[in-house]
């Protein structure tokens, strides 16, 4: 399948729609900036409290009036571009897709031929994330605001998370011997060069924050630069294993370096960059890994050198209490009795992400700054995927569906469906269904293994539970149409083999509301498996709501991804910043029905995977689960990541 590079099929019509854009963007930009000064986030409204001098307030009404006449006099022209632009639409692609074509000897090809298909498996991860990126004014009604600012400080943050290096730490206790580490997701089981995965025992329940010391890939990117190869700062070769003494008596941690120079450290002082109250990094903010500042929960404090000390006054009086820390946060992380993956509330995105699946990227400005910052880890990407105008779907359409697609393995097939039946301020955005057929190895037959992928946003109004369940009909529907059109196997000559199939994005319904039962008892789940799921209505113990309370994104408890990984590893933190089904008795407000309510808040963000139609004799088993808080401050959703492991059989190889 040839993939659309370009949103038109010839420059020419590239052409006509710039000039289309170029007649709106000004009235358009104007009507984005008037109305977003008159909804202020909780943030501003802080500020404006603390000005005496009320000057916010003072330049809102000297400047409206500008914004006024100037918005009037951009009409004409607005209007002469909306008439092209709409003309146009109906020979737009349905997305654009972008491949970094210089990204050295190990990228996507190189990844897909890495595996054979033998051995004990080989596992993918993947993650997905709404990051309500819409024009200013709109997202205020989120209660997040500047989303080109977020946009870039977004794609930072999640590359810098993906491609860390794998930070270890060891506990030498009597009665444990188990791993801890920065991350959970950084033990991914050890892959030789052959793919061949190792088993690493031994699992933490809480991520704190190691900043890593080495090169960091934003460094080449400020200078227009694609950053390095990402699976070099994440191989085994570059991790920092540090061994902690289970002797509380203060033995200072022993940190062993390797060959190769990674340092795992707490960061030194800096001069703070001018940022956006969303984009600022604040004492103990591991969001962006190349923040001056690091975690006052970092369990490692070492530096390369001969003598192997911090360099720092009074480091090793704190010892004795990072190795506590350390030691409880192994003691808190136990993986259920029943359970047979690992799960955990993470400050960092997975090491070794394979696959991000966003949603709510419908400006189009902030999709390519973010597009910019995530092709620093990510080979391939799909944005601005959606239609405009009166093409493809019912209604006109003012916004595109807001779906992003990010993989480090070859994209090999494209289909976008949108939903037809969206209604009320839905119907403006081409809100659909993204479908990816990915190659991620070959067997010595020359057989390629696949992957496929659905990403989706499903409408939105809590009251329309019959429009959900017909888009998770059509969701199945077109999934099977585009798996039966984009095989080229037969059950007699198999040329490709399946490795797994995942369905992921924002479900707009939980598992926990008795509003929304009729999705929650939807055919899908049959098919497809739900981590965090125990049954219609039925959470699994440790599984938390991904829908944050807009409310409090800007209150010092969860402004920064430590302190909301803090506060969602307690019932009581959870009640507080996690929204909930909202009660329809009178008076019964979100705060007073957080005290009747049990569980642990909505999640709306679903991460499911498939056992059907899979090669044969191979398993796609869940071996972690995340979720993410390193985007606090930048959106009002918790990312999810999930790692699965392919088993595959010998007799497929």
């Amino acid at each position: 399948m040839v993939l659309y590079t370009t949103p038109f099929p010839n420059s020419c019509l590239s052409a006509l729609h710039a000039v289309s854009w170029a007649l709106i963007f000004p009235c358009y930009w104007l009507a984005d900036r008037l109305l977003a000064s008159f909804i202020p986030t909780t943030y501003e409204k802080r500020q404006r409290a603390d000005d005496p001098c009320y000057l916010q307030l003072l330049c809102t009404v000297l400047f409206t009036p500008v914004y006024l006449a100037l918005l009037v006099a951009s009409l004409p022209f607005a209007l002469l571009g909306f008439l092209l632009w709409s003309t146009l639409q109906s020979a737009r692609r349905p997305y654009v897709y972008s491949r970094l074509e210089d990204k050295g000897p190990a990228g996507g090809a190189a990844l897909h031929s890495e595996w054979k298909g033998t051995g004990p498996g080989k596992s993918f991860c993947f993650a997905t994330a709404n990051l309500c990126l819409l024009p200013d004014s709109l997202a205020r009604l989120n209660n997040v605001f500047n989303t080109q600012a977020r946009a870039k400080e977004i794609g930072q943050r999640i590359r810098n998370g993906a491609s860390r290096p794998q930070i270890k730490i060891y506990i030498d206790s009597p009665t444990n011997t188990s791993i801890s580490a920065a991350s959970f997701s950084s033990l991914v089981s050890p892959q030789s060069s052959d793919g061949v995965a190792r088993a690493v025992p031994g699992s933490i329940k809480r991520t704190a924050s190691v900043e890593y010391g080495g090169r960091h890939p934003s460094d080449e990117a400020a200078n227009g630069q694609a950053s390095g190869d990402p699976a070099e700062g994440g191989s085994l070769e570059d991790a920092c294993i540090v061994r902690i003494s289970g002797d509380e008596g203060g033995r200072p941690p022993e940190a062993i370096d390797p060959p190769s120079g990674g340092q795992a450290r707490n960061g030194a002082g800096g001069d703070p960059r001018g940022q956006t109250p969303n984009q600022s990094q604040r004492d103990g903010d591991s969001g962006s890994l190349g923040s001056p500042s690091a975690s006052r929960e970092s369990l490692v404090k070492a530096r390369a050198g001969a003598d192997g000390g911090s360099g720092e006054p009074g480091a090793n009086s704190k010892l004795p209490y990072k190795s506590s820390v350390a030691k409880k946060a192994a003691v808190r992380r136990r993986r259920h009795p029943d359970e047979a993956f690992d799960h955990e509330v993470s400050a960092f995105f997975p090491a070794n992400l394979d696959f991000l699946c966003l949603q709510e990227v419908f400006d189009k400005r902030a999709a390519a700054k973010l597009k910019d910052q995530l092709h620093g880890y990510f080979e391939y990407i799909l944005y601005d995927v959606g239609v405009y105008g009166c093409h493809g779907c019912c209604s006109f359409k003012c916004l595109n569906s807001g779906l992003f697609f990010a993989s480090r393995y070859p994209i090999m097939d494209v289909a976008y469906h949108c939903y037809p039946n969206g209604r009320s301020s839905d119907s403006l955005a081409s809100k659909g269904a993204l479908y990816l057929k990915v190659q991620v190895g070959n067997t010595p037959h020359d057989q390629r293994i696949v992957g496929y992928i659905s990403c989706t946003h499903l409408h939105a109004l809590p009251e329309d539970s019959d429009i959900r369940c017909e888009q998770l009909n059509m969701l199945q529907d077109w999934l099977a149409d585009f798996r039966k059109s984009t095989s080229s196997s037969s059950a007699a000559n198999p040329e490709e083999l399946v490795a797994f199939d995942v369905v992921c994005g924002d479900f707009n319904f939980d598992n926990c509301s008795s509003d929304d039962k009729l999705e929650q008892q939807h055919s899908l789940f049959t098919r497809y498996k739900d981590p965090c799921r125990l049954g219609p209505g039925e959470e699994k113990p440790w599984a938390i709501g991904t829908l944050l309370d807009k409310d409090g994104l800007y209150d010092e408890e969860v402004c920064t991804p430590d302190n909301l990984q803090k506060v969602l590893e307690s019932e009581e933190g959870r009640r507080e910043y996690l929204a909930f089904p909202s009660s329809k008795s009178p008076g019964g407000g979100q705060k007073g029905r957080k005290e009747l309510l049990k569980g642990n808040g909505r999640r709306i963000d679903y991460m499911l995977h498939g056992e059907e139609g899979l090669c044969p004799d191979w398993k796609a088993e869940v071996e972690e689960f995340s979720f993410i808080t390193q985007l606090s401050g930048l959106t009002d959703h918790l990312p999810v990541a999930m790692r699965l492991m392919v088993s595959a059989g010998e007799e497929e190889a």
